[in-house]
């Protein structure tokens, strides 16, 4: 699979994912997604905020911001719901709970999540 197949399919699991969200009582907002390299350099380097290999840096990462009754859900496990569903839409779908980052959902793509 390409890494265009790979942002396609992410971009349809991530708008399958808000949807979900929403049927169980949960509200997202977006948060950070694409890191541009002219920014935080390029897949490898370290420049401003982020790892340096990081999944936002080829577009197949995305935070989101949890509510639930209009109050901010800012912990891992209030997150894992959303996480556990997200690993079931694709077999490289990762969940940044499974890795001290709760609000990250990825895909991986050359060993990078």
């Amino acid at each position: 699979m390409t890494l265009g197949d790979k942002q396609r399919l992410f971009s349809l699991n991530l708008a399958l994912l808000t949807v979900w969200a929403y049927e169980n009582g949960f509200e997202v907002t977006q948060g950070d997604g694409y890191r541009d390299p002219r920014v935080f350099g390029d897949l490898g380097e370290k420049k401003g905020y982020g790892h340096k290999d990081s999944a936002h840096k080829m577009r197949l990462a995305h935070d989101l911001n949890l509510f639930k009754d209009g109050e901010y859900l800012s912990s891992t496990e209030s997150h894992k719901p959303l996480g556990d569903y997200w690993k079931t839409l694709h077999p490289l779908n990762c969940w940044g709970g499974d890795f001290n980052d709760g609000n990250h959902y990825s895909m991986k793509h050359n060993g990078v999540m």
